[in-house]
């Protein structure tokens, strides 16, 4: 059990991630209210969820490098009030998001029971938070949507989440933990040694 407590360095290295993605998610939101919805809006406007992805990486990311319980729902949360924090077209609503999509990335890594931590894993904790999020989306704005629009929303939402936060965020704790920055995680000293 002493492996799930928190060290400070966890709680720095969280919170750094958390507001670094809150930046990014204030800026992403501009960009799917701005061109995304602008080149998909009048023809396909599922299609904007190409880009969803990157809204769900710190669930994922977060506890590949710390790999205690918490890490995603605290990070993804953080992130989620940075961005309200900063001004997003959402609202306070996004607390609901951060807090929904951290559990459900969460709850891909309670399944490995917290010690399976490779890109099978990941892509687990990430298909949850996409389909969370993508849940979440058709039931507060797209209920208008033919079921076909739908079911095509929720694919393109798990497939960018996959891509971005399950492939991004493994092969991205990879890098980091090549470059030795992540010595003090459990994440960082499994790397391969040349």
């Amino acid at each position: 059990m002493n492996n799930y407590r928190w060290r400070t360095v966890d709680i720095v290295v969280a919170s750094i991630l958390a507001v670094a993605f809150g930046v990014v998610f204030w800026a992403w939101g501009l960009l799917w209210n701005g061109p995304a919805g602008a080149i998909f809006g009048s023809t396909f406007p599922p299609a904007a969820a190409a880009i969803y992805g990157v809204w769900l990486l710190p669930a994922v990311l977060a506890p590949l490098i710390i790999r205690k319980p918490g890490a995603a729902i605290y990070t993804e949360l953080v992130a989620a009030i940075v961005s309200a924090l900063l001004g997003t077209s959402w609202g306070i609503s996004v607390l609901w998001y951060g807090l929904a999509q951290g559990a459900a990335g969460e709850l891909g890594f309670l399944l490995g029971a917290y010690r399976r931590w490779n890109l099978g894993q990941s892509l687990v904790a990430a298909a949850f938070a996409g389909a969370t999020a993508a849940g979440l989306d058709l039931y507060y704005y797209y209920g208008d949507w033919t079921f076909d629009w739908k079911v095509a929303y929720v694919a393109i939402v798990v497939a960018s989440t996959l891509l971005f936060a399950g492939v991004g965020g493994y092969y991205l704790t990879r890098s980091l933990a090549g470059t030795g920055v992540l010595d003090r995680f459990p994440s960082g000293r499994s790397r391969d040694l040349v």
